[in-house]
């Protein structure tokens, strides 16, 4: 009801011509940009009071103000700027002029781009994703917990929904644990500031979209945190959203227009229905609540058919890459968006970094959901979104349903290799990002009934299918819970912060189960890091006999077979049906161990994979 009240406040507040005191010259956004852009035009957002009210002046060899746009809220003005090629990097004043009063002055730069080979790089099939959730993961810097000017006060460690701490250099400090662990990129639920009064630690209630969060550090750490990332051979993957904003953020609460959000003559929230944007027969109503409904009452839905909104997201994630290099871009609730903007900024994005990879979340058990939002109109949408690649539930779901499942002609594992099957539809299936778990959903462990057997296999799953493998802090150290409350899977590392009874990024932290995942996943991340073949290799998957599946990936120089046991016993199965594959090799490496096999037959374990690397003729 608050959030109903609050947002009726802002139409009225904005009819009646009523707008917020800020200061003159309040900001200035992008606060500064470069020269040499594919796209020389830039918009600036400026902010302050009556700012509309003066006239704007800049004198700079190369810079052109082609327009100002004064908009609904005087307290906004927005200037168009194209930046010829070749303009000279420099700062130069824009002035902000009133009769009768002193000038305002901002003084803006111009920067040269960088230009480095790991910068913007791309995160491929060679890589290992590792999700982490900053509060939650490790507290570096304890002079940043708290800051008295934010409306969230305090660390809470008791409260699943409060602050806990966590921050950049606690992630830095902790590199080193995440390369030995065999991580190649590590992707961050946003860090870019939450200042809403309750549970602003997720990150996804952005209310300033230039300014990392200060709780986590500063735009200069999150640089040097990419920076380091790129200097021990890691990546980066940046956590973006479209689709909604925090409450608490200036644009809101001052909104340049009544039409800078959807607007609603009462609260109203998305229906949350997918198909309402895929249904050739679809209500006006339904398409309407799933893309312009409000995600939730702290996150204003934000309007993308309104062209300086599209401006102003489209290059505030140009000015990150930029700025910070990041490698990757997550892009939240991507269905909730409007797909033609979503569209044209993905090419806008491609056109300044073309080594950019992108992947949109898409929550959905069925795969033909899933192709529907990627690229290349592969089943008859009709239209190109330009997406890449989406997180892939489908395979997320099958797997597991190929480890607790019973085996049957649709069931089991059955599921998982029809799942597989239906790769045809995208573009580019290996682009897809698969995973196991996330801050939004039940803990791998605790999905497969903390049974270890079946932990192992998904963690092989996930390791040697086709994609890129994306994991949860934590599962490697058999962290476990359900997503119901959502902050059940949000606990904080053990080992983060002083005081902790146990350190498990340590070996002598951990206890002997709990090593012993570790040491399984690592084998495996490590293997597949150095492995080419699981990267871009081919893959080939036999249909499941007898509750066993066997798929392989393979190149010209190298063939690893992959055996799943769905039983709850011990099966010992003959090989010759996979001789396409096998062809005349007797013998395999099973990589966990190092031992030696005989080709002709394998014993697997219940619920138990091995990893195979074939061996010669």
């Amino acid at each position: 009801m608050k959030k109903v009240l609050f947002f009726t406040a802002c139409c009225l507040c904005m009819a009646m011509g009523s707008f917020a005191q800020v200061p003159a010259l309040e900001r200035v956004e992008p606060m500064f940009w470069w020269v040499g852009m594919q796209n020389p035009n830039v918009q600036l957002i400026v902010h302050g009071n009556n700012i509309a009210a003066r006239k704007v002046e800049l004198n700079y060899p190369g810079v052109k103000l082609v327009a100002v746009h004064k908009v609904e809220n005087p307290n906004y003005l927005f200037l168009d700027l194209r930046v010829s090629s070749g303009t000279t990097p420099g700062t130069f004043p824009i002035k902000f002029l009133k009769a009768g009063e002193k000038p305002l002055i901002y003084s803006y730069a111009l920067k040269a781009r960088d230009h480095s080979p790991n910068r913007a790089q791309g995160v491929t099939t060679k890589d290992l994703m590792y999700l982490i959730m900053p509060d939650r993961f490790a507290n570096g810097d304890l002079a940043n917990d708290s800051f008295n000017n934010m409306r969230e006060q305090g660390i809470h460690r008791d409260s699943m929904f409060s602050r806990h701490g966590g921050d950049l250099q606690g992630i830095i400090n902790h590199l080193d644990y995440l390369k030995d662990l065999g991580v190649t990129s590590i992707w961050l639920t946003p860090a870019i500031e939450n200042d809403e009064p309750h549970a602003s630690y997720h990150g996804y209630a952005v209310t300033d979209h230039y300014k990392i969060d200060a709780r986590y550090g500063t735009n200069a750490l999150y640089k040097q945190f990419v920076d380091k990332c790129h200097a021990m051979g890691m990546k980066v993957v940046m956590d973006l959203v479209h689709n909604h904003a925090g409450t608490e953020g200036y644009t809101i609460l001052d909104m340049p227009m009544k039409s800078w959000v959807h607007q609603w003559p009462k609260y109203t929230r998305s229906n949350f229905k997918y198909e309402a944007v895929m249904d050739p027969h679809a209500s006006a109503i339904d398409r309407k609540l799933m893309l312009d409904g409000w995600f939730d009452h702290r996150m204003a839905d934000m309007n993308q058919n309104n062209p300086y909104v599209q401006n102003f997201l489209t290059q505030n994630h140009i000015w990150w890459i930029e700025y910070a290099g990041v490698d990757g871009l997550r892009l939240d609730t991507y269905p909730y968006n409007d797909p033609a903007y979503m569209a044209k900024w993905a090419l806008d994005v491609k056109a300044e970094f073309p080594k950019m990879t992108i992947f949109g979340e898409v929550l959905t058990p069925l795969p033909y959901t899933q192709a529907y939002f990627t690229e290349g109109n592969t089943i008859n949408r009709g239209f190109d979104t330009h997406l890449p690649a989406i997180t892939d539930g489908a395979v997320k779901d099958a797997i597991y349903e190929a480890l607790n499942g019973h085996d049957g002609w649709d069931n089991g594992v059955t599921h998982l290799y029809t799942t597989i099957a239906q790769d045809f539809m995208y573009q580019d299936v290996t682009r897809n990002t698969i995973f196991l778990d996330n801050h939004d959903m039940s803990r791998a462990l605790s999905m497969v009934g903390e049974d270890i057997n079946k932990y192992k296999s998904a963690m092989a799953m996930l390791m040697t299918l086709r994609g890129v493998p994306q994991m949860y802090y934590g599962d490697e150290i058999l962290m476990k819970n359900y997503s119901n409350p959502d902050g059940l899977v949000r606990e904080d590392f053990p080992g983060g912060w002083n005081g902790d009874k146990n350190n498990k990024f340590t070996a002598d932290g951990r206890n002997d189960k709990e090593n012993d995942a570790f040491n399984y996943v690592r084998k495996l991340a490590n293997y597949r890091k150095n492995t080419p073949v699981l990267h871009n290799g081919k893959m080939m998957q036999y249909l499941p006999e007898y509750g066993i599946y066997v798929y392989f990936r393979y190149d010209a120089k190298k063939t690893v077979m992959v055996v799943y046991n769905s039983n709850d016993k011990e099966v010992t199965t003959p090989t010759a049906r996979y001789d396409e594959r096998i062809k005349n090799v007797k013998t395999a490496k099973n990589v966990i161990t190092g031992e030696s096999l005989d080709l002709s037959k394998l014993t697997v374990g219940p619920k138990s994979t091995l990893v195979l690397e074939l061996g010669d003729k």
